[in-house]
């Protein structure tokens, strides 16, 4: 039996200059190590550079998948039934909702390294949470996703 294809899934990845920046922070330790020899300054580089780059992967490694009648946003798990309205946001607005338009109270899966989000109201009386602020790249598609799964 072959498992059905998940109808969305997006993995936020960490942008490209940050693993310019990984290689950077590995110089920057070479440099440090420089005074004790030159073992000592390849294993600051190697070193560095690895530390960085697992920190990059590991904070761009986080997805949103939309399988069967559930919306998987990180750690999060929400039964599709429960979501209301999704609101696609430009980059003015993502701005605003993850600054002064921001509720304590929302789950918010947040990258501003992307310029878009898209905001899903969530309509279970017993949730407090009011709604899901997710970063995504492709804000129409996950909406269209979350609409087909609804009417499914």
């Amino acid at each position: 039996m072959q498992l059905s294809a998940a109808p969305y899934e997006e993995r936020l990845t960490a942008p490209r200059s940050w693993w310019l920046i990984s290689f950077l922070v590995g110089v920057s330790m070479a440099l440090v190590l420089f005074p004790f020899g030159t073992l000592p300054t390849l294993g600051g580089l190697a070193g560095g550079t690895a530390v960085a780059a697992v920190a990059a992967s590991s904070y761009g490694s986080v997805r949103i998948r939309l399988v069967g009648d559930s919306l998987i946003a990180g750690e999060a798990k929400i039964p599709v039934a429960a979501l209301g309205e999704a609101e696609v946001l430009d980059a003015e607005e993502t701005r605003a909702w993850r600054t002064h338009k921001a509720d304590p109270r929302a789950f918010m899966l947040l990258r501003a390294y992307i310029p878009t989000a898209l905001r899903v109201e969530v309509t279970d009386p017993q949730d407090p949470t009011p709604y899901l602020y997710l970063s995504t790249r492709e804000p129409e598609r996950l909406a269209e996703a979350l609409r087909a799964a609804k009417s499914a």
